[in-house]
């Protein structure tokens, strides 16, 4: 390509012109083809030189390339290696392990043995769970023979009809829980004793107790005795209130009035007058009687009860005027007191506990005769081997 073409036309000659010419001895310049023509193939030129620049860049690449997946593959086989090797040290390891087992017949043996121990375990767990859900009903059951017993209890010594009830009302609620039909007798017996609890008013001994109590306080304000003999007329057994004398004899009639006194109805009692210790002895008197009445309330004794009551109401009667009006009250008070019950019939729980303990005891029968033994292993079973 370092050549250039000669034109077709050899008619003209060709003149080399020497290095050193003049300028003015230079030859024409060449037409404007042959100049296109001179660009166009250098273009090409250059477009073949980047070409062969490219082709060689790839050329690189693609060199680099192999050079890459090569190392990787390499890579890769030798993790295949340490893998096979892994895995030859594992099966050698797997030969040994298989080399120190039984023989076949031993491992058959166990297996049958294996599953022999399953099934005894499975049907004794069966039963474990059969004794611990009887064995928390027997505790329920036995729970509702205490809660009757207690009510029991409460109703002899206390008479305590709400607890009472609450507790047999408990026992009937564990009854039911049971869903069993043979505890029907038990539960009709247990119904009978609700139903009498229920039908039974409880006395209101606190209410006693209380009231009681605010009588004896107000004991010691009875001041106002037997009345007195007072006379604030203008005449005084024929004297008249005139003069100096008349005056200091009314003083003197009002002084000796209070140690004497005259009572013109004989037929009816004369009381004496009550001052000082013998005020201060039938207060107390009254006071311990009512402080008695309280003691009979709570413990339901009724007898007491009634007899305090009578001795506080002849104490009022005898010694303290009916006419005052805080005598009075306290007298009516009494009255009412003394009417008001303070022990009650108690129902009898005798035939529901004794349902109740029947109920448990055929129970108790029944489940030691479904109780049996597990099936011991026949005697045909293959042995346990040793290792």
């Amino acid at each position: 390509m370092s050549e250039t073409a000669l034109p077709k036309d050899d008619s003209r000659p060709v003149l080399d012109a020497p290095v050193d010419a003049p300028v003015d001895e230079m030859p024409p310049p060449p037409p404007a083809a042959e100049q296109r023509r001179g660009n166009g193939l250098a273009i090409i030129a250059l477009l073949l030189g980047a070409a062969g620049v490219a082709v060689g860049g790839w050329g690189v690449w693609q060199v680099r390339h192999l050079q890459a997946n090569n190392q990787q593959q390499l890579s890769q086989v030798q993790a295949l290696n340490d893998q096979a090797q892994n895995l030859k040290l594992n099966e050698e390891r797997l030969s040994a392990r298989l080399a120190q087992l039984p023989p076949a017949d031993e491992l058959e043996a166990r297996s049958r043995l294996v599953i022999q121990l399953q099934g005894d375990q499975q049907r004794l767990n069966q039963r474990l769970e059969t004794v611990l859900g009887a064995s928390r009903k027997d505790w329920r059951l036995a729970e509702a023979e205490h809660l009757l017993r207690l009510a029991s209890l409460r109703l002899s010594a206390l008479q305590d009809i709400s607890s009472a009830q609450a507790l047999v009302q408990g026992a009937d609620e564990i009854l039911r829980e049971q869903n069993d039909p043979g505890s029907f007798a038990a539960r009709e017996q247990v119904a009978k004793t609700l139903i009498a609890l229920r039908s039974t008013e409880q006395p209101d001994r606190t209410g006693l107790f209380l009231r009681l109590g605010a009588l004896r306080d107000q004991v010691a304000s009875l001041t106002e005795l037997a009345p007195e003999y007072k006379d604030r007329g203008d005449s005084l057994l024929g004297l008249t209130a005139d003069g100096d004398g008349a005056s200091r004899w009314a003083q003197w009639w009002d002084q000796i009035s209070r140690y004497i006194r005259i009572d013109f109805n004989a037929d009816k009692n004369v009381r004496p007058l009550l001052a000082g210790q013998s005020l201060s002895q039938v207060r107390l008197a009254l006071s311990l009687a009512l402080e008695q009445a309280q003691w009979a309330a709570l413990n339901g004794q009724p007898a007491v009860y009634s007899q305090v009551l009578d001795e506080a109401r002849d104490i009022l009667n005898g010694n303290f005027n009916p006419d005052n009006a805080q005598s009075k009250v306290m007298l009516e008070q009494v009255a009412e007191l003394s009417v008001q019950p303070v022990t009650v019939v108690t129902p009898d729980m005798t035939g529901t506990l004794s349902a109740v303990q029947g109920y448990l005891e055929r129970r108790n029968v029944n489940a030691e005769d479904s109780v049996k033994p597990l099936a011991r292993p026949a005697a045909n079973a293959a042995p346990e081997a040793t290792p």
